[in-house]
């Protein structure tokens, strides 16, 4: 993939400012179309994999036998191949998402799809003291492209101490977290899974507590506030929600 991440404007204008480069991407699966969202164009099999499985496409990463990506003239493509059985599941049960920075459920085809995919319980781990806080500090360096040029969200997985052990960046919080599901879930079937959490610089939306509990997530921590969705959706959930994660104060809200 040629685009870049970050583009200069105005260009040839004095001094150029960087800004985060944004466009459509497509996901098929067997050569039919799903979902398209708005992203930055970067970590694409973490994406691919990660979206997959918060979405309920696939249930563990040997489903997905393969992601190709293709360079189209509007954006980019994410051709992928399940097995036959997630196949045949996606058929029962189509979603076309019309993709937003803002909202992935948007193009839900009814009501009743809103809750038509729902995750199992989950467990929230043990925290060392201060991990919350030092999990924030350490998003905050690890978003590199976010500290040139201030337009993208962040997601980081983080030991029980805090320290970040992945973190992923794009201009839309639910996507930054879908490329760090898919990074984790490709780390653990190399290696084993570390007990963690996953700290953001978002707000707490109803669909990130959603995609974390999909990836079996037991605690979801965000910079600023959450909605009484997410609340609501955490609490039946058993997972933990930690919002207002910053300046040295942290509120539980499930």
């Amino acid at each position: 993939m040629t685009e870049p991440l970050l583009k200069l404007h105005p260009p040839g204008a004095g001094k150029d400012e960087e800004v985060a480069v944004e466009l459509p991407i497509a996901l098929t699966v067997n050569g039919v179309s799903q979902a398209v969202m708005l992203a930055t164009p970067a970590d694409f099999e973490d994406f691919a994999l990660g979206f997959a499985l918060a979405e309920g496409w696939i249930t563990h990463p040997g489903e997905l036998l393969d992601i190709e990506t293709g360079e189209r003239a509007d954006g980019v493509e994410l051709a992928l191949s399940v097995t036959a059985a997630r196949e045949q599941n996606l058929k029962l049960r189509r979603r076309q998402l019309a993709g937003r920075t803002g909202c992935g459920l948007c193009g839900l085809e009814s009501l009743a799809d809103f809750s038509s995919v729902q995750p199992a319980l989950v467990q929230a781990p043990e925290l060392a003291p201060g991990a919350l806080a030092q999990a924030m500090l350490g998003l905050r360096e690890a978003q590199v492209l976010n500290a040139r040029c201030g337009g993208l969200h962040g997601a980081a997985w983080c030991a029980l101490d805090g320290s970040v052990r992945l973190a992923r960046e794009d201009v839309g919080r639910h996507n930054a977290l879908d490329k760090l599901i898919g990074a984790r879930a490709r780390a653990a079937v190399r290696g084993g899974q570390e007990p963690g959490f996953v700290a953001m610089s978002s707000r707490a939306s109803h669909e990130l507590v959603h995609k974390a509990a999909m990836a079996g997530i037991g605690l979801l921590a965000c910079v600023s506030a959450p909605s009484s969705l997410a609340i609501a959706t955490a609490e039946r959930l058993n997972l933990q929600l930690w919002a207002f994660v910053r300046e040295n104060r942290a509120t539980r809200y499930a």
